[in-house]
């Protein structure tokens, strides 16, 4: 398991059975398994990685990353995935979302949305594929609005700009997306303390906060991260 700064200068940060084996434990409600650089070496997420995950834990699991056919969406459902996320092969070829929200359901079909800042665009924010290297020309928020119109049964949306940084999510491109869309919005990208989780669940309107560095590097527990949020009035299992 790795953790980078906007998609880059990964560090390894251990075995991804056994931490997630520890975050279920500390009370994570989902996790999110994302091999972001399967796509640009052009490969399919590593499968036995996912069953080794989904073994280890009983919580769903979200998975993303060299995902670009019906096909590749079967197998990783049978390896054991809860949800899949699509994002390069949706926007390479956006029957996809439909097809495959159709064929599996669409709660379980996650389109992750990648921006990063442009003025040129209507919103202000482009959206990029193949591990945030290569921009599309599409605007995020028209992007947005066109997956759930294709049956996407929530959008997965990171700040490239704000990934690794720990200054915060991009609050604003969050609530456009969830305001655009009405989808269930899980926050990501740049969370560094537990006030960012409660920025984006409340000003950027997400439904469910995404986290990695602050777990990764045991700056926080997900406990102490869950004890915050209800102390703030935020509604949260523990």
């Amino acid at each position: 398991m790795v953790k980078g700064v906007k998609f880059v200068d990964l560090k390894d940060v251990g075995d991804p059975a056994e931490i997630a084996t520890l975050y279920e434990k500390e009370g994570a409600d989902e996790l999110a398994f994302l091999d972001i650089s399967a796509t640009v070496e052009k490969r399919k997420t590593m499968l036995p990685w996912v069953k080794k995950v989904a073994q280890a834990i009983n919580i769903p699991l979200t998975v993303g990353g060299g995902i670009g056919n019906l096909e590749d969406i079967e197998k990783i459902l049978e390896a054991g995935a809860s949800k899949i996320a699509i994002n390069t092969a949706a926007v390479r070829n956006p029957g996809l979302v439909k097809e495959a929200s159709q064929k599996f359901g669409s709660q379980r079909i996650i389109v992750a949305v990648d921006t990063r800042k442009n003025p040129s665009m209507p919103s202000g924010y482009e959206v990029v594929v193949e591990g945030g290297k290569t921009p599309t020309g599409k605007d995020a928020i028209q992007w947005a609005k066109e997956v759930k119109n294709l049956g996407a049964g929530g959008i997965l949306p990171t700040s490239i700009d704000a990934d690794g940084t720990k200054k915060g999510y991009d609050i604003h491109s969050i609530r456009l997306i969830a305001e655009a869309t009405g989808l269930p919005v899980i926050a990501s990208g740049g969370a560094g303390n537990l006030e960012h989780l409660y920025q984006a669940l409340t000003e950027g309107k997400a439904d469910a906060v995404l986290a990695a560095s602050i777990f990764h590097f045991r700056e926080y527990t997900i406990r102490e991260a869950k004890e915050y949020l209800k102390k703030k009035g935020v509604a949260v299992r523990l």
